[in-house]
């Protein structure tokens, strides 16, 4: 049995907490063994993001002793799981530091890189949206962005189309950035709302009746537009898709 250290990103667990019980429900459903270590914290993105990387460091080396032992770490996030393979670059690489950052994966390419899921348990009647997160899209290759000449591939639909009931839309511009990128949103305020709109709108024309993502950071991003807009389209993270039986 798969020995997993489920890893839940800070605002998922503040403002999202459904999302973590979807992801522990959907692991369990598939056989592994799930611990949620209680004093995991960050891993260390905001700071870095914001210039601050030497006193994210401390938190880089929590995050290596906390998951150390575990087979694998999963985090529904593509964002996070990005920042832990990428950036702790800067730690010294011994052999628990390659373990981590070789061995966290986002949920999305563990159930099909390393379990190889064919089929999913899952009803959902309704037409969906997918957004492709930049971090997921380009940084973990999840799917083939539009700008490279290779094979079509998406680990997201594969995933998505094993969900009985639901239908995809097809988007104009299927991997734009929804605007969000973290502390951009807050440095070009203006530019990025601009671009979240950008993207509800291609869901909107396509008949969407659902966004989802593999990054809850996107989702709240353009979900905040929506609810000043008092519109109807909801946002919903891809596993608490692959998670439901409605």
């Amino acid at each position: 049995m798969v020995k997993v250290g489920l890893f839940i990103p800070c605002y998922i667990n503040q403002f999202y907490p459904s999302v973590a019980r979807a992801t522990l429900k959907l692991l369990e459903s598939l056989g592994c063994q799930v611990a949620y270590p209680v004093s995991q914290t960050c891993c260390g993105q905001p700071p870095a993001n914001s210039g601050l990387e030497r006193e994210a460091i401390p938190i880089y080396e929590h995050f290596v002793h906390i998951f150390g032992d575990y087979d694998y770490t999963v985090a529904p996030s593509g964002s996070c799981v990005h920042h832990v393979r990428h950036h702790f670059d800067v730690l010294d690489q011994a052999a628990a530091v390659q373990h981590v950052r070789e061995r966290t994966l986002d949920i999305v390419e563990f159930m099909v890189d390393i379990l190889d899921v064919q089929e999913i348990e899952a009803h959902f009647p309704h037409k969906v949206g997918l957004h492709q997160s930049c971090h997921g899209l380009r940084g973990l290759r999840l799917a083939s962005p539009s700008e490279l000449i290779t094979d079509r591939y998406s680990k997201w639909e594969r995933l998505l189309n094993m969900v009985d009931g639901l239908e995809l839309a097809t988007l104009d511009f299927a991997d734009e950035c929804c605007g969000f990128g973290g502390t951009f949103s807050v440095s070009e305020e203006a530019v990025s709302v601009k671009m979240g709109k950008d993207r509800i709108l291609d869901h909107q024309r396509n008949g969407a009746t659902f966004i989802t993502s593999g990054d809850m950071s996107c989702l709240m991003h353009m979900d905040g537009i929506l609810r000043r807009k008092k519109q109807d389209l909801q946002v919903i993270h891809l596993v608490e898709i692959l998670a439901s039986h409605e």
